[in-house]
């Protein structure tokens, strides 16, 4: 912030004003507060735009049309004065610096920080472009951080002075680096404009940089137009949804609601990988499901991978050779990648060490149990039938004999 200079006023409408927030092509932005002690930022637009009417009834539209936006990502419109000799207009004050000024003093931001913000972001263009507003002017320096999550500000000054403007001296409309293609040409601008622009602010909150670099205004509006975007330093898992943001082709771009559910995807995959300590092999392992499932997981990613050293350390009686197992690594049955035919999969010796409750496996099905000596469950024993069957008869031909011997009597 910075103090009031002499020519700055002292009250504009019912607000009093207490410093300078800062200035740009449209006017100055002044902290300000009212009598009940609410602050303010309240910015008064610059006397030679005052005097353009075609100026004032687009502004006068586009106040109107942000006065309908509802959502929590956007400075809340307090009040405005269309019909000053000045127009002004006064926003609910964000406490926070912007994400260029983070990104300026801090470096770049992680990708679960990134997503979380882009995420916000997206959600509250949803209820701009509901309101039949399209910024226009989305770029890191119009993006507060305050405690409560990012805000978007501007938009009402972006959209009154419309693409027409950036041939007028003083009024252009955002930076070279963060402009869409369809606005560099003067076509027409849509919500897939303010996407581009979004695209490329999360490419500067990865990589602290224009992904278009820097030069002349009209080397960037070549760039923006004729090559590709540069996105190195973005996170792998961000890149391609940037790069998708940034296509030169307004139907290309995902919208703004694909975008926040995307962006929420992966900040909650991101936030979660960051909270968990374990090396990200023990968070695979410990993530998979159990039982037959992470048993047919666990087949599937090792023939992807054509890894047998894992299949090993969960079958210990394949690794018993010559009465011990080789350490991985150390020579012996471990030292190398084998190849074996399907049917020697998990030999089973009977009454062996590897006749276990849950058997082998063989050709992915699972094969009979066994108990005691081989035999399955569930049939009997041959030799104890012919016993069974002989004892049987015997008793018979007794009991008939009996019967017999008392009828002769």
């Amino acid at each position: 912030m910075m103090r009031l200079r002499r020519e700055d006023p002292r009250v504009v409408g019912s607000f009093r004003l207490h410093r300078r927030l800062g200035a740009g092509g449209m006017g100055v932005v002044y902290l300000g507060s009212d009598r009940r002690g609410q602050r303010v930022a309240l910015k008064v637009i610059r006397p030679d735009l005052a005097e353009d009417q075609e100026f004032r009834s687009r502004f006068a539209r586009e106040v109107s049309a942000a006065r309908r936006i509802r959502g929590g990502c956007t400075a809340r419109l307090v009040a405005a004065d269309l019909e000053a000799e000045r127009p002004w207009f006064a926003t609910q004050y964000v406490p926070g610096p912007s994400l260029h000024d983070k990104v300026a003093e801090e470096g770049p931001l992680t990708a679960s920080q990134i997503a979380a913000i882009g995420a916000a972001l997206s959600e509250g263009l949803v209820a701009v472009h509901e309101a039949g507003v399209v910024h226009r002017d989305l770029k890191p320096s119009n993006i507060l951080l305050s405690p409560k999550g990012p805000r978007i500000i501007d938009f009402g000054i972006a959209w009154a002075t419309g693409a027409s403007t950036l041939t007028h001296v003083g009024t252009a409309v955002g930076s070279p680096g963060f402009l869409a293609p369809e606005q560099v040409r003067g076509a027409a601008v849509t919500p897939a404009t303010d996407v581009f622009a979004l695209g490329a602010t999360l490419a500067y909150a990865a990589t602290a940089d224009s992904p278009f670099g820097h030069g002349s205004s009209e080397v960037m509006l070549y760039r923006v137009v004729h090559e590709e975007p540069h996105l190195h330093g973005v996170p792998d898992a961000l890149a391609p949804l940037v790069q998708a943001c940034l296509a030169k082709d307004p139907e290309e771009r995902p919208s703004t609601l694909q975008l926040s559910m995307r962006l929420k995807e992966i900040a909650a995959r991101e936030a979660q990988g960051l909270s968990d300590g374990r090396p990200p092999a023990q968070r695979a392992r410990s993530e998979r499901p159990v039982g037959r499932q992470a048993e047919g997981v666990d087949r599937g990613d090792r023939a992807d991978r054509g890894d047998r050293s894992d299949h090993y350390a969960d079958h210990p009686t394949e690794r018993r050779t010559g009465g011990g197992a080789a350490p991985r690594g150390q020579g012996g049955a471990q030292s190398g990648p084998r190849s074996r035919p399907s049917s020697s999969r998990n030999p089973r010796t009977p009454g062996g060490p590897s006749s276990r409750p849950t058997g082998g496996r063989t050709g992915g099905r699972p094969g009979p149990r066994t108990t005691g000596a081989g035999r399955r469950p569930g049939r009997p024993d041959p030799k104890m039938m012919r016993q069974r069957l002989i004892v049987f008869v015997v008793v018979t031909l007794i009991v008939a004999l009996g019967i017999a011997a008392a009828q002769k009597l």
